[in-house]
């Protein structure tokens, strides 16, 4: 997939935002794939590590009204069907999408609102493991203008309704989820359509076709 087709320049999600708001995000740089070696903090990075790394590609983003700043990143895997089945369903058995020591590490953008994005402006987190195909996609928010969280939540906990802290009441959760979502909807969606058959131009109809 190109670059834009993965991480489209600006992204739009009706609802995603804080009571039902619709959000729009503003790519503000990407950087240049990567493996996988100091790219996580260590106890994710042993989290992740049975399924591998075959390549890491990431972007941030920037909220329309400049506020906050998201990296979403993918991690395509070296593992096989075995192996993400079983990722995934020890991140779900084990509530490990909800552990503020495994939250990814942003991407900071030079000369941008995204500069100083750092580990210590982390504020809210949301991972998708799949459980099918060979990726883990996963986006982290925070302020734009660079202060420092002190308790980050992950996207459910600061969405949940009722949620008070920093990182609910700025929406962080919903910037983390909403692209965590928009880009894992797309890559599925593009890989479904990559592997789905088709029939050739003047290719004769299948017996199912036929009965359709």
């Amino acid at each position: 997939m190109p670059v834009d087709s993965l991480f489209p320049p600006v992204v739009r999600a009706a609802g995603a935002g804080p009571g039902g708001a619709d959000r729009t995000w503003t790519r503000i740089g990407v950087a240049p794939p990567a493996g996988c070696t100091g790219a996580f903090d260590p106890l994710l990075q042993g989290v992740l590590a049975p399924a591998g790394c075959a390549r890491l590609l990431r972007a941030t983003y920037l909220d329309s009204t400049s506020t906050s700043v998201t990296t979403v990143g993918l991690l395509v895997t070296a593992t096989d069907a075995v192996g993400m089945k079983a990722l995934s369903q020890r991140w779900t058995k084990e509530s490990l999408g909800n552990r503020a020591d495994l939250v990814p590490l942003p991407v900071a953008v030079p000369h941008t609102l995204a500069a100083g994005f750092g580990p210590k402006q982390r504020g809210s987190w949301d991972v998708h493991v799949s459980a099918d195909l060979p990726f883990v996609v996963y986006a982290v928010s925070g302020f734009a203008d660079g202060r420092a969280v002190a308790t980050p939540q992950s996207a459910a906990q600061a969405t949940a309704p009722g949620a008070t802290s920093a990182p609910a009441q700025a929406g962080l959760g919903n910037d983390a989820a909403g692209l965590a979502s928009a880009v894992d909807n797309r890559l599925h969606g593009t890989v479904s359509t990559f592997l789905r058959p088709t029939a050739s131009p003047g290719a004769s109809p299948t017996a199912t076709e036929k009965s359709r």
